[in-house]
């Protein structure tokens, strides 16, 4: 989140600067999952310059933002390369009669420029409706280990989910704004069970500008949409509606539900923070009924 209009200037002008310098700059490499090395660039010589850019951008991590906030506990995961990913839980508020266990999880994916601590306190409206919300940072990036790069933060997501499904929450909710909506719907990719997503103004391609295309959300997209939410924003000058347009006809095609607002700007960018959580608050607190 960030402290002032100034530095929110800063950000929208660095934002855009970092991610035109890394798509343009990507040439075609191998998937993932063809290498054990996930710290290997993916898309050019310049995505280590790019990714140390956005972290810049997100600034250090800093305690006292959650300091004053209830219920938030610091988590940690211990990827399968031996990179410890640190972030927050903000655990659900379980009032007296309720089940003894949270209703279920969100998974939080944030912009490319911010931090699980700038953004947790955003989100005490699922712990009221019971929910453990989780946001890590991403790999290399405030008090998360490793190196920045595609690749590996790809695969750490996958990692995070299979964690939190592993702990029998009945229900999953994922939301993932701007470079987290590439994130997560890669991660979710061929993952089972019922769940809803909400995917906020994510571009549609990374292999116009040479990228692999398996990473396209546009690719990784489901076939069957229902359970997504798309929010793109009129005013985005980040990942601008012409960048999103391709990913909102497939996934208005495939029965995703599809909110473009023309007040919104870039999320936590744009001053209409509250505007934007109301529409993921809506879909996601949805009941599961009509969930395969």
């Amino acid at each position: 989140m960030w402290a002032n209009a100034t530095r929110a200037r800063f950000g929208r002008g660095l934002g855009r600067y970092a991610f035109l310098t890394f798509l343009l700059s990507c040439a075609a490499s191998p998937a993932r999952h063809e290498s054990p090395n996930l710290e290997r660039s993916v898309c050019g010589f310049k995505e280590p310059l790019a990714f140390w850019l956005w972290s810049r951008a997100a600034g250090g991590p800093d305690a006292s933002r959650v300091a004053g906030l209830a219920d938030v506990e610091d988590v940690s995961l211990t990827t399968l390369d031996g990179r410890i990913l640190r972030g927050y839980k903000l655990g659900a508020t379980l009032a007296q009669g309720d089940a003894d266990r949270p209703r279920g999880y969100l998974l939080v994916a944030q912009g490319n420029a911010m931090l699980a601590d700038q953004i947790i306190g955003q989100f005490r409206a699922f712990a009221r409706a019971g929910y453990d919300v989780y946001i890590f940072d991403y790999r290399g990036y405030g008090r998360s280990q490793g190196r920045r790069r595609l690749a590996a933060i790809l695969s750490d997501y996958g990692e995070i989910i299979d964690h939190l499904d592993a702990q029998a929450y009945s229900e999953r909710r994922f939301y993932g704004m701007s470079f987290g909506g590439i994130v997560l719907l890669d991660a979710l990719k061929g993952k089972p069970g019922s769940r809803r997503v909400v995917i906020d103004s994510t571009p549609s391609r990374l292999s116009d500008y040479g990228c692999p295309t398996t990473h396209d959300p546009v690719n990784t997209l489901p076939e069957h949409a229902s359970d997504l939410l798309l929010i793109t924003g009129r005013q985005d000058r980040v990942v601008t509606p012409k960048h999103s347009a391709e990913l909102v006809a497939v996934a208005g095609d495939r029965g995703a539900t599809v909110v473009q607002d023309a007040k919104l700007g870039h999320p936590f960018m744009d001053g209409r923070t509250n505007r934007r959580l109301q529409s993921v608050r809506s879909f996601l607190l949805r009941e599961d009924s009509t969930n395969p």
